[in-house]
């Protein structure tokens, strides 16, 4: 009997662990100092005495804050918003509804109620709301005074901890939303990969149909099924990588190139943007025609006798800003492949997000070519040839 029902629970639980060690590792060490530096601040800033300096539910919080930060339930807002008014809830039921019997379901359904109206739905609130009215003397004696402190203290703490904490070990926190099929050119034509693949309103008509609350975020669902697409293409058209169809000879400039010498390498090898290099050939940045005619006032609503000053200016050395820098007008922010990705993942780089090179950089991080669109063009057009010869 007892097999049985290890087998039924078995049947319901996750096949393999899926999260790496070092993952599991940092969620670990970020609920301990999360909770650790939260009771601490707590004690220093509001001890009164009276309430706990700590409510059991931000034990909950820290397992959505330090483990899944990306997580829209894991959100400042809903931390925040979510503890505190599930307490102020939890209290008015608790004033309204003497019998605790009935008072804790009530109080629990009324905060999941406001919590949905107000989009800050958290898990642990839940929990909040019925500690407001199973927590006893204490907690009823400090009335609303006990949403503020300590829960809503608690919970901006752990909220705190967890922007430095997952910030300073790599992790994206606040975990903003961005749609990976948004048309960077701002017109109404759906992004290129969403005219052949599945489109937003694909994947929202799927999401009504779904009808339950994600533990992840529609953006982030949207840009796992893109890379689960990018994958499906790599197998379907053989694994290239980007170190085989990467221009080596690239012409890169260093922060210290003038801008006379970077524009004159950029006009007089056709290119469109040049890699911007250490002395360690690592990438530091990124420059294209529309840094240098922002920087040279193109974009000005200026006279056209001004904006060709300025260009010759810049290009023979006689403007005021003549030893201007590289450094100056660059992208310090780069999106980098590595030499091994497959081209696959070059797709969505060069369609959705429009650029047009992306520096190749090695195991080590330094640069060794460019990835163009042409070249990425010229591989797929060589690799469906070779497919239509071997049929």
């Amino acid at each position: 009997m007892l097999e049985n029902s290890l087998n039924w629970l078995r049947a319901f639980a996750p096949q393999r662990n899926s999260v790496p060690r070092a993952e599991r590792l940092r969620s670990v060490v970020g609920a301990l100092v999360g909770l650790l530096v939260t009771v601490l601040l707590s004690d220093m800033l509001a001890n009164s005495g009276a309430t706990p300096l700590l409510v059991a539910p931000m034990g909950a919080s820290a397992v959505l804050l330090f483990c899944v930060p990306a997580s829209p339930l894991a959100q400042p807002w809903s931390v925040i918003g979510g503890n505190t008014i599930s307490a102020l809830v939890g209290i008015t039921v608790t004033l309204l509804v003497p019998d605790p019997v009935l008072a804790a379901p009530l109080a629990g359904a009324c905060a999941i109620l406001v919590m949905f109206v107000l989009r800050c739905l958290h898990p642990p609130s839940g929990a909040v709301a019925l500690t407001t009215v199973l927590g006893g003397p204490a907690v009823h004696a400090a009335g609303y005074h006990f949403a503020f402190l300590p829960v809503c203290l608690n919970s901006t703490l752990i909220v705190l901890a967890a922007l430095v904490f997952n910030n300073l070990t790599g992790r994206r926190y606040p975990h903003t939303q961005q749609s990976p099929l948004k048309n960077v050119h701002a017109t109404r034509d759906p992004a290129p990969t969403a005219r052949l693949g599945f489109s937003a309103e694909d994947l929202d008509e799927v999401l009504a149909r779904y009808g339950q609350v994600l533990d992840v975020s529609r953006d982030d669902l949207e840009a796992i099924l893109l890379e689960v697409e990018a994958r499906a293409f790599g197998r379907r058209f053989g694994v290239i990588t980007c170190a085989t169809i990467m221009s080596k000879d690239a012409v890169t400039v260093t922060p210290g190139t003038t801008l006379a010498e970077g524009w004159r390498l950029l006009a007089g090898h056709r290119l469109d943007a040049l890699p911007v290099l250490d002395e360690e050939r690592n990438v530091v940045g990124i420059v294209s025609h529309g840094d240098f005619l922002q920087h040279f006032g193109m974009d000005e609503k200026v006279s056209l006798k001004a904006r060709l000053r300025g260009v010759l200016g810049h290009l023979l050395g006689t403007a005021p800003e003549r030893a201007a820098q590289v450094a100056e007008i660059m992208r310090r922010r780069v999106t980098t492949v590595r030499a091994e990705a497959p081209i696959a993942e070059l797709v969505p780089l060069m369609t959705n997000r429009g650029l047009h090179h992306i520096p190749v950089v090695d195991a080590h991080g330094r640069f060794v070519g460019v990835v163009g669109q042409s070249d990425l063009l010229a591989a797929l057009y060589e690799s469906r040839l070779d497919q239509a010869q071997a049929a």
